[in-house]
């Protein structure tokens, strides 16, 4: 019987630190001794090391009760399914794993990231899906903002105002002013709704003038008016074909004209994950973080007591990872969630000749039978 072995090659926090100071290239391949000192690098320990890394692979399994994923970057990119990640989730879900999806994208409702899902040939339930539009719902339910009797105008798209809808809170703007503009011939003027009490800032395709001028003036004029954003990403993947301008762009003008800073609710924020621990009632020890951003799916792990796994499928790069400027280290990090030619444990030099510290073999059987065994090793 032909066994497919689904690598996810991981390194230690530890060996990610010491990567830094290995000379890159040529024979050298993992530094285990003093930086840049080619004779303490260690590229022949296979012996040893191929049963010591597959121990350290199952503790990882074995203490990880629920798994977060980002979605763009990691399960898909832009409308396409990262090679092997169907796989690789029906094989956690089969070892008992609880599954959970959180994006800081806003654009889509809980709902509708569930028919994306199933677009996709991939099994999620809407409880399972945590948007930064569902974020930002939650965090106005929770702070009570229906009962102040105010509006929340929208800089964003239609998953905001679903999720909105969702809780009762009533607002203003978001696709009915896409395509409007300000009177700015002499004496004009916008005229904006002295009852809105917050400004929710989400990604926008038809951000234009008109939203940021209203934005501003509530924000600058209506009292005690909050302003929050749904994230700070930079860029954001709408195709797999390039990075594209992402929500940072949007909160960044309103911060630039206001001055003020926002309540993020998004990664890394600790809202979403706070309310995985209250409602299925696990230790944050049990929970590993699976993104493809430093500065937020790997932050968003270390801010909130979580494991963290950086996959480079999606906007991160390993020499970026591993530049002596970043700061945000993860537990661990990987090609993809579901790497697609078979390896096995010894062959585990990859990404510029750097060996990693274990490998992480998932293991997948076409045969239904011989799945079954493998789910209850």
């Amino acid at each position: 019987e032909e066994w497919h072995l689904w690598a996810v090659e991981l390194r230690s926090e530890v060996e990610a630190s010491r990567l830094r100071g290995c000379v890159r290239g040529g024979a050298v391949a993992g530094c285990g001794g003093e930086e840049g000192r080619e004779d303490d690098c260690d590229v022949d320990d296979e012996d040893n090391g191929g049963a010591d890394e597959a121990v350290e692979a199952q503790q990882l399994l074995d203490k990880t009760n629920i798994f977060i994923f980002d979605c763009d970057g990691v399960i898909w990119r832009g409308d396409s399914v990262i090679p092997g990640v169907p796989e690789t989730l029906d094989f956690l879900r089969a070892r008992g794993k609880r599954l959970f999806f959180v994006t800081n994208n806003s654009t889509k409702s809980r709902a509708q990231y569930a028919k994306k899902f199933e677009s996709l040939g991939l099994s999620a339930e809407p409880e399972e899906i945590f948007s930064s539009s569902f974020a930002a719902a939650a965090y106005l339910e929770q702070t009570k903002f229906k009962d102040t009797g105010k509006k929340v105008y929208v800089i964003g798209e239609v998953g905001i105002e679903d999720e909105l809808k969702l809780v009762d809170v009533p607002f203003i703007g978001g696709h009915a002013d896409a395509g409007r503009k300000p009177n700015m011939t002499k004496g004009g003027k916008l005229e904006h709704d002295h009852d809105v009490g917050a400004v929710v800032v989400g990604f926008d395709r038809h951000i234009n003038y008109y939203k940021i001028q209203y934005a501003q003036l509530c924000i600058n004029e209506n009292e005690g008016c909050e302003f929050i954003a749904t994230n700070c990403d930079a860029v954001t993947h709408l195709t797999d074909a390039q990075e594209w301008a992402g929500n940072g762009a949007m909160v960044g003008a309103i911060k630039g004209c206001t001055g003020r800073e926002p309540t993020v609710v998004g990664k890394p924020s600790p809202l979403m994950i706070d309310y995985i621990i209250e409602k299925y009632h696990v230790t944050r020890d049990e929970v590993c973080m699976v993104g493809d951003r430093l500065d937020t799916d790997v932050l968003f792990g270390k801010n909130n007591g979580l494991s963290s796994m950086l996959v480079l499928s999606g906007v991160t790069t390993e020499d970026k990872l591993l530049s002596p400027e970043n700061k945000i280290v993860p537990d661990c990090y990987a090609d993809s969630i579901a790497e697609q030619e078979t390896r096995t444990h010894t062959s585990t030099e990859h990404l510029s000749g750097v060996r990693p510290s274990f490998s992480f073999f998932i293991l997948y059987q076409h045969n239904p039978e011989v799945n079954a065994t493998s789910a209850q090793m």
